[in-house]
């Protein structure tokens, strides 16, 4: 679900600010920042980093999967992934910042379900990164057991 989320990223679009004087939008996705008439002499600027994130994210956790004979390497990946998904969320917010720039400053864009995306997919990697402790704690009271 979490690698879903994340690869889910890269094709919706994550922030949008339309200016009504100019009737120009700015749209945010994980590969660029563009008007959606561009103008003569705009360039669309090159958002990579929430592409290359939010796929490294992916197949993170997608490998943590296949790790579950260790749950302490499990452990280990879910941190990683972790600030994987905290970056992808930080570019957001920067290239958001920087599209903020490019129209009318006194309007505020508006974030999109690309944006939120990520929010639901630190959540599950949190909730993934808990009940993998609760199971390495069964297994060591069991082991206490024997």
């Amino acid at each position: 679900m979490l690698a879903l989320a994340m690869l889910s990223v890269l094709f919706l679009p994550i922030w949008s600010k339309f200016d009504p004087s100019s009737k120009q939008t700015v749209v945010l996705t994980a590969t660029q920042l563009a008007f959606e008439q561009p103008a003569a002499g705009t360039a669309p600027v090159a958002t990579w980093p929430i592409a290359v994130l939010a796929v490294a994210s992916a197949a993170v956790a997608v490998l943590e999967i296949f790790q579950f004979r260790n749950r302490f390497n499990q452990l280990k990946l879910g941190a990683v992934n972790f600030l994987l998904i905290v970056g992808t969320i930080g570019a957001g917010f920067y290239y958001s910042g920087v599209g903020e720039r490019m129209l009318n400053i006194k309007i505020p864009g508006e974030f999109a379900a690309g944006f939120y995306l990520p929010t639901l997919a630190l959540l599950l990697n949190l909730l993934a990164n808990r009940f993998i402790r609760n199971d390495e704690r069964l297994v060591r009271s069991q082991d206490r057991l024997r």
